[in-house]
């Protein structure tokens, strides 16, 4: 632990691990099998709550609180304005040659597709019953109220800047630690200011040193991390921790689909993109044939998290047949500086092989 700069000690010291290295919580594509293993590798294992079940959750929970290790749970915290049955329609009729190339019928609504959950009442309860080390949240921060009882239970509070506004806003309103997201990073934008400006957000190396500059609370870096010299470079440009999301979707303890495996292996430096086509909301992944025909930003697309549903059995039919064409596969930019190459490699190996590369850079 001497190795690593002051402001990086630190940080371990109160997250109780020993890496700085957080795994990026990624809902769908992780559960606790993840984070414990990266826990075990030293880092912080991160557990993604939107698209869990209160049940499902505390099941999550459990397995990483029987264990010795630090763990950080993370939730969404949107406001989705309600949608209406027009943007709906409108939606499904901008898909209707899809549905008709697969030949298959727009969902009625019928079978529910599971939605991203923002934190709430029962979501606090059982951060309070379980109390985590960390309590992250993407989309800003949760009401005053429901903040106020995260810290009481022992939490430290994280959230995702991608922007300075945004970083400075976040130490104003009780954020403990800052994420410094640049527009490299995989899955959905933290962006919650003002969604508009999606075009003009600042890459990792511009956000970063910006943020650090701007902020007294010590800032995590995020976005196009995959190995010890991007973790190196961070913490040279100010960051204390760093947190790696992509590079464990390698992972053979990660959830995703073996066609999100593939276009993982396959994908290269320009092979991603920011749409709105999956959920309503701005997120990278890897482009295929619906995002370059529709999007990448479809002013169609419904509001966040209900744009998935419409597009539900087009995926369906077409991962069935072993394609991608409409599948969600989100991963950062620098997905192309790794393949797995057919293997799976554990996330404690993974992050074990990061520290130590990384501490042979600050030799």
């Amino acid at each position: 632990m001497k190795m690593w700069p002051g402001c990086t000690r630190r940080v371990i010291e109160r997250l109780k691990v020993k890496a700085p290295i957080i795994q990026a919580p990624m809902a769908g594509a992780n559960g606790a099998a993840l984070a414990l293993a990266v826990a075990k590798g030293g880092g912080l294992g991160s557990l993604p709550c939107a698209l869990l079940s209160p049940s499902q959750m505390r099941d999550e929970f459990s397995k990483l609180s029987d264990s010795e290790y630090s763990y950080n749970a993370n939730f969404f915290c949107h406001r989705t304005p309600p949608t209406t049955h027009e943007e709906q329609d409108r939606w499904k009729v901008s898909l209707a040659g899809y549905y008709q190339k697969e030949g298959v019928e727009p969902p009625d609504g019928s079978n529910p597709i599971p939605q991203r959950r923002p934190f709430d009442e029962e979501s606090c309860e059982i951060v309070e019953e379980f109390a985590p080390r960390v309590v992250s949240f993407h989309f800003g921060l949760p009401s005053i109220d429901l903040l106020e009882r995260v810290k009481n239970a022992g939490c430290t509070v994280m959230s995702s800047a991608t922007t300075v506004d945004e970083a400075k806003w976040l130490e104003d309103n009780g954020a403990d630690i800052i994420v410094a997201m640049g527009y490299e990073a995989g899955g959905h934008r933290g962006i919650f200011l003002d969604s508009s400006q999606v075009a003009t957000q600042p890459g990792l190396m511009a956000l970063l040193p910006q943020v650090v500059d701007s902020v007294n609370v010590p800032v995590v870096a995020a976005g196009g991390i995959m190995d010890a010299r991007g973790i190196a470079a961070a913490m040279i440009l100010g960051a204390s921790v760093v947190q790696i999301g992509t590079r464990f979707l390698f992972s053979s303890e990660s959830t995703i689909s073996t066609i999100h495996r593939k276009g993982l292996d396959e994908a290269g430096d320009n092979s991603t993109t920011v749409t709105n086509i999956f959920s309503g909301k701005p997120a990278r992944g890897i482009m295929n044939e619906i995002v370059k025909d529709i999007g990448p930003l479809s002013e169609v697309a419904p509001v966040f998290p209900t744009a998935g549903a419409a597009l539900a059995p087009l995926v369906k039919q077409a991962e069935a047949d072993g394609r991608s064409n409409y599948s969600t596969m989100w991963c950062g930019q620098g997905v192309g500086l790794h393949s797995s190459e057919g293997r799976k490699e554990g996330a404690e190996d993974i992050t074990v092989g990061l520290t130590t590369e990384t501490l042979k850079l600050f030799k």
